[in-house]
């Protein structure tokens, strides 16, 4: 087995070293206190060792939890291990996820990206990665076909590596877009934009925590189409969500029928 990246050990994140103003400190502690009050506390995570982390991960992009959850479950049934998966047909893997999207895609991209890790490491684990900071980390993890910042995210943050990340999901991107919290952008420049905001005493598992509350709101609240800016928690915080309302009425004020006056 050789070093990955010689010389480099764990280390703190060098963005958690900074002064946030007042106003930035609380920006999303209010958004997470009045997401918890609306939601309630989400169910703690059961963190997963990294490799299992990184196949779930690779496999939810544009697939509903649920439904990734019962493949990851089916993948661990029907070969065992995770070196039997690496070393199945195309054929096999494509039949065994046929239920996620892209599952011809995402084939090839999860053996490529299994043997990738066996080559460069010597066996089929990611665990060795807790030595290293993280950016070095998720540079490694996001050289693999179909790894992107997204992954590499839910990777360090939501299994048993437990770093300071956020996982930004496109449900992450619409809501943190419409407060205004950051310009359109892709999950990399959001990232490091939210992450300027995130206040140094969040742990992982706040980050996770708010990772969570977040996608909920996306997911029935702060939706792509259509969404119930009215009843919606973050509604004051949210110049998306006053213009909606305020366009609605303004619509609602066109059809309403004058009252009929007689002629003088």
């Amino acid at each position: 087995m050789r070093e990955l990246f010689p010389g480099q050990a764990v280390d703190d994140d060098p963005s958690s070293h900074r002064r946030l103003t007042p106003e930035e400190a609380d920006r999303l502690p209010h958004i997470h206190r009045l997401l918890l009050g609306y939601f309630g506390q989400p169910e703690p995570r059961e963190p997963w060792d990294p490799l299992s982390q990184f196949i779930y991960s690779l496999l939810s992009s544009r697939t509903k939890t649920e439904t990734t959850y019962a493949v990851v479950r089916h993948l661990r049934a029907r070969f065992g291990t995770w070196e039997n998966l690496r070393d199945a047909s195309l054929t096999e893997i494509e039949d065994a996820i046929r239920d996620v999207s892209f599952p011809e895609q995402k084939a090839v991209q999860l053996k490529a990206a299994l043997e990738g890790i066996t080559a460069r490491y010597g066996s089929l684990t990611l665990d060795f990665l807790a030595r290293y900071r993280t950016d070095k980390i998720r540079a490694w993890l996001e050289q693999f076909p179909g790894v992107g910042p997204k992954t590499s995210g839910a990777v360090v943050n939501f299994s048993t590596l437990r770093r300071r990340a956020m996982c930004i999901d496109s449900h992450h991107l619409r809501v943190t877009q419409r407060l205004g919290l950051t310009p359109r952008a892709d999950a990399a420049t959001t990232e490091e934009r939210l992450m300027r905001l995130v206040p140094e005493t969040w742990t992982a598992e706040m980050l996770d925590e708010h990772h969570q509350l977040i996608k909920k709101l996306g997911q029935t609240i702060c939706t792509f189409t259509d969404p119930k800016c009215r009843q919606c928690p973050l509604l004051k915080l949210c110049p998306y969500g006053k213009r909606q309302i305020a366009a609605e009425e303004k619509i609602e004020q066109s059809n309403t029928p004058r009252a009929y006056r007689e002629p003088r």
